[in-house]
């Protein structure tokens, strides 16, 4: 199985998603409206697909995409200051080809590495509902399916990003304990072949505050390239 030409096809797929109308309203209605900083850009306005080679031995898993961010440049954590510290952080590691993530066709590339979210849309406020996550659930299902053959490690996301992936990850064949492990930052749970990581969510509100500082996110990411096998 040709698992790059698979992958393409789903983020093909992701990004003509319609199934939740709450979203599909509002990703557009932020396209069309735009932020006055960014009124010269054509925004992407559709669901954002991963980012990230088909081979990763490791994955990160946020919350949604930015409203002028990922929904503006089409592509995960690119465009706004989650991305910023995000994107630093791995070039500080080794894992990303540059500090920066502006647009989908700046050159970044990443190493072993694959961005992706449970939820593809931008959502008001931030927020998906339950209904819209458990919606969303079966393209990372499918995506994690495709990666599984090399994938060895995942980096979560905040807490919201933590509840939807450990039944993504179940469903797509990695027993997940009973009760399911609670979030937390510095979290490792041995899944069957694959360790999952719990990390504060890059978000203004904890980078700007020290709840979440470059160094915490630094060390969580390294623990998880490590345990992946990447330099």
């Amino acid at each position: 199985m040709d698992h790059s030409s698979a992958l393409a096809r789903l983020d093909r797929r992701v990004s003509e998603c319609r199934a939740c109308p709450r979203l599909v309203e509002w990703r557009e209605e932020v396209a069309r409206t735009k932020r006055a900083a960014f009124a010269d850009w054509t925004y992407w306005g559709r669901p954002v697909p991963g980012f990230g080679p088909a081979d990763a031995r490791l994955a990160i898993i946020g919350l949604a995409p930015a409203a002028h961010g990922g929904n503006r440049t089409g592509r995960m954590f690119t465009g706004d200051r989650s991305g910023d510290v995000l994107y630093q952080a791995l070039y500080d590691v080794g894992l990303a080809s540059q500090p920066t993530a502006v647009s989908a066709d700046d050159g970044l590339e990443l190493y072993g590495v694959r961005v992706t979210a449970p939820v593809h849309c931008a959502p008001p406020a931030n927020k998906p509902t339950p209904g819209e996550r458990d919606t969303c659930r079966t393209w990372l299902v499918q995506e994690l399916n495709l990666l599984r053959p090399t994938l060895r490690a995942a980096v979560v996301l905040g807490a919201f990003g933590w509840q939807a992936a450990l039944p993504a990850f179940d469903e797509a064949g990695w027993p997940v304990p009973r009760p399911r492990p609670a979030f937390g930052h510095g979290t490792r749970v041995a899944l069957d072949g694959l360790d999952l990581f719990g990390c504060f969510h890059v978000s203004q509100r904890n980078t700007f505050t020290g709840r979440l500082t470059p160094a915490m996110l630094r060390e969580v990411l390294r623990a998880a390239a490590d345990t992946a096998g990447l330099p």
